[in-house]
C-alpha cells in the first residue's frame, strides 16, 4: 500500500485543533474528507503533532496510505482541489517507504510564537499574533529563555491534560528576537509536551513586563509544579514551522 508524506499549511483559527473529533471542525477531519472525495477511501491521516485549537502551521507533516499507486503530484493537486476553500493547503507530496511515520520518524520540531507589542490592536494580523499593549523587553526575555535550554523536567510548563509518559524533555533552542513591533519567540526540540510552548511564552512575557526576572523563570522551571507557571499565552500567536526527519 503506497505511503505519501504531505507537508501541510493551515490557519488553525476556524478549527478545534488538528485531531479529528466527532461533529467538530478539525484540520485532520478536513484532510481526511478531502482524501475520501479524491479517491473514495475512508482512512486515518497521521501527523507529526496535534496542534491545539487556534494554532497554525506552515510545515505540518502528515502521512497517508492509499490503495492505488498515484503520482505524488496528482495526490497533491487532488487533495488541494477538495480542500478548497478551507484554509488548508498541501504544499508538497512525495512517496515514501512504509517505515516512514510522520510522528515517530521525526527528530525535531520547530515552533514560532509571534507577539505584536504595541498599543493599537492588530487589524491585518488579527488571529495570527498575541497582542500585548505593555512594552516588553525582548532582550530580557531572550536572556531568560536561555535558562530553559537543555534537558529538564518541564512539569511546570506541562498542561494538566498532557498524556506524555514523561515530563523530561530536551529543549534545543529558545530565542527571542524583535522585528519592529513584533517579538519572535522561537523554540526547537525533538518533541514538546502539551501546551509547553504557550506556557513558556506566557512566563517569558512576565519577564518582558518586568514582573519576573530570569531567576524567577529558572525557579519556576525547577519547581516542577504547574502552579508555578505564569499565564499561558493564547493560541493564535503560535505556528508549527517545520518538522525535521
Amino acid at each position: 500500500m503506497p505511503r505519501y508524506r504531505l507537508t501541510v499549511e493551515y490557519d488553525g483559527g476556524p478549527y478545534r485543533g488538528f485531531q479529528a473529533q466527532a461533529a467538530l471542525p478539525t484540520v485532520q477531519g478536513e484532510i481526511e474528507r478531502a482524501v475520501k472525495a479524491f479517491c473514495g477511501e475512508s482512512l486515518r491521516v497521521h501527523a507529526a503533532g496535534r496542534t491545539d485549537t487556534g494554532v497554525h502551521a506552515m510545515g505540518q507533516v502528515v502521512h497517508v496510505d492509499l490503495a492505488k499507486d498515484w503520482p505524488a503530484s496528482v495526490v497533491m493537486r487532488a487533495i488541494n482541489a477538495h480542500l478548497s476553500p478551507a484554509p488548508i493547503a498541501v504544499l508538497n507530496a512525495e512517496a515514501v517507504s512504509d517505515d516512514f511515520h510522520a510522528r515517530f520518524s521525526a527528530v525535531g520540531r520547530r515552533y514560532l510564537y509571534r507577539i505584536l507589542n504595541r498599543p493599537g490592536p492588530p487589524a491585518l494580523e488579527r488571529g495570527r499574533v498575541w497582542h500585548v499593549k505593555a512594552r516588553l523587553d525582548a532582550g530580557a526575555m531572550d536572556a531568560a529563555a536561555q535558562r530553559l535550554i537543555g534537558l529538564h523536567d518541564f512539569t511546570t510548563f506541562r498542561d494538566a491534560a498532557c498524556q506524555a509518559r514523561s515530563p523530561v524533555k530536551t529543549l534545543d533552542e529558545a530565542r527571542v528576537e524583535c522585528e519592529g513591533e513584533v517579538l519572535l519567540v522561537r523554540f526547537s526540540a525533538r518533541s514538546f509536551l502539551h501546551r509547553q510552548v504557550r506556557s513558556m511564552v506566557g512566563s517569558l512575557a512576565e519577564v518582558g513586563r518586568g514582573a519576573w526576572a530570569a531567576d524567577d523563570l529558572a525557579a519556576a522551571l525547577a519547581a516542577c509544579d504547574r502552579a508555578a507557571c505564569g499565564p499561558v499565552a493564547p493560541p493564535q500567536g503560535l505556528c508549527l514551522m517545520s518538522v525535521d526527519y
